[in-house]
């Protein structure tokens, strides 16, 4: 980790949003369970199914786990399993507060996700918070995904933001990457269950409760 640095006021906030915003990491791998199970016909450890979660996205994880000729396959299983089990996800606990908090001192708030784009619209419909944000990037809005920092610059772009008025927020070292590469301040949050604190080594600085956040930022 880099050493720490003052806490600054930033007007733009982007957030990941599985294991950040929205308590995913349980539906994430239920289904990355039933996809390799169904698919391949085998066990293969939490820790390998979760490792790229949140990261160069769904097509290279499958891809990883069985190889080329099952992605499609993997991926079609996963999204059967994955999708329906959104209408009961929530918050995770504290970070409604926050984010209004953050709006109420005048920040412009986004979501950039490894997800596709109409994934993150089905996690709102059932998590109101979409109109919290004045950006939503999905992972199918850019040919590179996390770490590589596309995604956030395509959100500042969006705001008309610059880098070094941004922090970006989110779970996983792919996030604290991109976040780094786009010149953005990393902030690392630990209560995902998706990733390890010591994943987050990137990161400017890691949180370990959402309200800890308004102190950062």
């Amino acid at each position: 980790m880099r050493p720490a640095i003052p806490a600054m006021r930033l007007p733009v906030v982007l957030f990941d949003l599985d294991g950040t915003v929205v308590d995913s990491g349980a539906i994430i791998l239920s289904s990355m369970r039933h996809a390799t199970r169904t698919v391949l016909g085998r066990e293969i450890p939490d820790e390998v199914l979760m490792a790229a979660v949140g990261g160069p996205g769904l097509e290279h994880q499958m891809r990883a786990l069985g190889g080329e000729r099952h992605v499609e396959e993997l991926i079609r299983v996963y999204r059967e399993h994955n999708e329906p089990l959104h209408a009961g996800l929530e918050i995770c606990g504290g970070m409604d507060d926050v984010l209004l908090e953050l709006k109420a001192q005048g920040r412009r708030l986004g979501i950039v996700s490894a997800k596709r784009r109409s994934t993150v619209e089905l996690a709102f419909a059932s998590v109101e918070i979409g109109h919290l944000f004045d950006v939503v990037v999905g992972g199918d809005e850019a040919e590179r995904q996390k770490p590589a920092p596309d995604l956030l610059l395509l959100a500042l772009d969006r705001l008309g933001a610059r880098p070094a008025e941004a922090a970006y927020v989110g779970d996983s070292p792919f996030d604290m990457q991109a976040a780094r590469a786009a010149g953005m301040r990393a902030v690392g949050v630990t209560w995902g269950g998706i990733h390890a604190p010591e994943a987050l080594a990137d990161a400017d600085v890691v949180v370990s409760r959402p309200e800890e956040l308004l102190a950062v930022l």
